[in-house]
């Protein structure tokens, strides 16, 4: 018998030693004893692995990863869901540890949009606020974790909402995925260098804080602005923008701000052009006038004024969607998603008319509420997302067919439940395909033989996404 043959043997007698003693204690004062404890060879598995697992963490590191260690207890005792639940633990300590020692500031800027949540959030003590969820999204868009490592960690992130001892479920968890989600955190949050766009990304943000920009430093940033990925420059512009509406930012801050912004604008996308306009309302809305008169001064220096929303609808169905992306988001979504979903509802209207710089947000967030969580359909609600989505025109049936290049949305279509809703959606959407380049689309993704979260990776379905070039803001609206 080998050394690993012996090793394994030797935990397997010890655990099924313990577990006896266990059970026979909750046997004699009458408590449950089936269904309690994971079988002993899948804890085997874990212990076994355990060393390979941990191989990415540096020794000098586990020192302090106390909440590894009472994963890898509470898989032994044969409690999977209170590992899972540990190991999770683990995973959103090091995440925050490694926003706040990037730039806070910065992270709660591109977390938390909304002015209302915002403008309470300053310190390392206020991350608890922001939901897991959005701690991923946000730390992929700054680049502190990979897309990649994104949806690896939302795939752990649902398990252990719907898996693990956090919430009441009867799912079950086998020793060889525990192994996996430890290595994929290890690897994808807690070893993970920083890449140099997010780097430079950090150094800028600092020096902007710190001191006046000097000439050379500015020309040098613009260089460096035309070579940023999409969502590194929407990110960047969140950023700059939180620095200029924050009261408390210095005039020497102010000043790099409005010299940096025009330079970075041609590079923002116009899902987030359009955000800061409704920024603007909700300022408004709030009485936070002084912001308010902020953000104009960044929309006027670049003239953006075709990207200011109607204040008051837009700001009232912006604070709809992101309390309906809030319920969908919770663990008790089914309970608390149909009220946001009927006020959606509600805002939209009979023809469902939405400002236009609303429209990428509004069917994004339709779609990702329609597909499901992938654990199930919130049938109270169901039958509303099938109404609103049956009032796209032609231009939001476009940008909902095309919502698969969402990261957060091809991550949810890897589930079942998600594909059948897919299905649905695409029997919904076809008949309101009006452009030759959306129907071209719509029969390339129903010849697609793979599975849908795999459509944004296929080139040729991928040069067709492009929307038409002149889909652009024709009138200005005025606020």
């Amino acid at each position: 018998m080998g050394e690993v043959e012996r090793r394994a043997g030797n935990s397997g007698a010890e655990l099924q030693q313990f577990e006896e003693s266990l059970l026979d204690r909750l046997e004699a004062v009458g408590l449950p004893t089936e269904n309690v404890l994971v079988s002993i060879p899948q804890r085997v598995v874990v212990l076994n692995n355990l060393t390979t697992s941990l191989e990415a963490l540096p020794t000098e590191d586990r020192g302090g990863s106390l909440y590894v260690s009472k994963m890898v207890a509470a898989a032994a005792a044969g409690l999977f869901d209170a590992s899972l639940n540990y190991l999770w633990d683990e995973t959103i300590g090091e995440l925050r540890a490694r926003v706040s020692g990037y730039d806070l500031r910065y992270f709660f800027d591109v977390a938390v949009p909304a002015p209302e949540r915002r403008k309470h959030l300053s310190s390392a003590d206020d991350l608890p606020q922001v939901a897991d969820v959005d701690l991923l999204r946000a730390a992929r868009d700054m680049g502190l974790i990979s897309e990649v490592g994104h949806n690896q960690l939302d795939s752990v992130r649902y398990m252990r909402n719907h898996a693990s001892a956090a919430h009441p479920n009867q799912n079950s968890i086998t020793g060889l995925q525990l192994v996996t989600w430890l290595e994929t955190c290890i690897r994808q949050v807690i070893t993970l260098p920083l890449d140099n766009v997010t780097a430079e990304t950090g150094q800028l943000l600092r020096n902007i804080k710190e001191r006046r920009l000097t000439e050379a430093e500015t020309a040098a940033t613009a260089i460096f602005f035309e070579n940023l990925p999409q969502d590194r420059a929407d990110s960047l512009a969140a950023g700059l923008f939180g620095l200029y509406t924050d009261p408390v930012s210095t005039p020497d801050t102010k000043d790099n701000v409005r010299v940096l912004w025009p330079k970075l604008w041609p590079v923002v996308s116009e899902e987030v052009r359009f955000g800061f306009g409704t920024r603007i309302a909700r300022f408004l809305a709030n009485a936070d006038h002084s912001q308010a008169a902020s953000s104009r001064e960044l929309f006027d220096l670049v003239d953006g004024s075709a990207f200011l929303p109607e204040p008051v609808r837009a700001a009232e169905l912006d604070t709809a969607i992101d309390a309906l992306l809030s319920a969908h988001h919770s663990w008790d979504n089914f309970a608390t998603e149909p009220a946001p979903a009927r006020q959606l509802a509600a805002l939209a209207g009979e023809r469902g008319e939405i400002p236009r710089g609303l429209s990428q947000k509004y069917v994004k967030a339709v779609v990702e509420v329609f597909l499901s969580n992938g654990n199930g359909i919130t049938w109270a609600a169901d039958p509303i997302y099938r109404g609103l989505i049956e009032k796209f025109d032609s231009r939001q049936a476009g940008l909902a067919l095309r919502a698969f290049t969402d990261t957060n949305i091809s991550s949810r279509l890897q589930t079942p439940i998600a594909r059948k809703q897919w299905d649905a959606l695409l029997d919904l959407l076809e008949p309101k395909l009006t452009s030759a380049i959306d129907r071209d689309l719509f029969k390339a993704i129903r010849n697609f033989s793979g599975t849908p979260d795999k459509l944004r990776s296929d080139s040729g379905i991928e040069r067709l996404t492009k929307l038409p070039k002149n889909d652009r803001p024709t009138r200005r609206l005025k606020i």
